[in-house]
């Protein structure tokens, strides 16, 4: 491998290393297109504005989510609780049978919402800007649902952490 490439390969495994240790929320994404719902996990996901309300999606071009959310209208982020981990790991698992199969899931503005999510955020697709190996989905709001009383799930290092049990850190004074 020349050089260059080797100091390309080994930049890339460092960036992955460092953002595994960087606390996530976890995601569903979710979308129908002719008359057929997809969703995916995501972590690359984040606010933009508030005026107009908008946030952004980055999905990988090879998620079974791209193609549709490409051409669909509408897209759907819930923001998954601690009470929603069985619907994050049912998510991870490559093409189930029936990818709605677990978790409270109800149609809003045409797309799937999950109904017990810590929030859940419907928008229309505003734009798409494709960058590497991604395309970032930009997203006006539409409705925007949210429950005081969720734990957010967070994903570090691999695994799924309650973040509600994390001791407060003494500042030095």
């Amino acid at each position: 491998m020349e050089p260059a490439r080797k100091s390309e390969v080994a930049l890339g495994a460092a960036f992955r290393e460092a953002m595994r240790h960087v606390a996530a929320t976890v995601y569903a994404v979710t979308t129908t297109y002719e008359g057929r719902d997809y969703g995916i996990l995501a972590t690359a996901v984040s606010s933009l504005s508030f005026d107009p309300p908008s946030l952004l999606a980055c999905i990988h071009r090879e998620a079974s989510l791209h193609k549709p959310l490409a051409r669909a209208e509408r897209f759907c982020v819930n923001i998954l609780g601690l009470s929603n981990r069985e619907v994050a790991e049912h998510f991870m698992i490559p093409n189930p049978p029936e990818r709605f199969a677990v978790g409270e899931w109800e149609a809003h503005h045409g797309v799937p919402v999950l109904a017990n999510a810590q929030s859940s955020l419907i928008c229309t697709v505003a734009n798409r800007h494709e960058f590497g190996t991604h395309t970032i989905f930009i997203g006006e709001l539409i409705e925007a649902n949210h429950r005081e009383d969720a734990t957010p799930l967070t994903y570090f290092d691999r695994n799924y952490i309650d973040i509600s049990a994390a001791p407060e850190r003494k500042r030095d004074t």
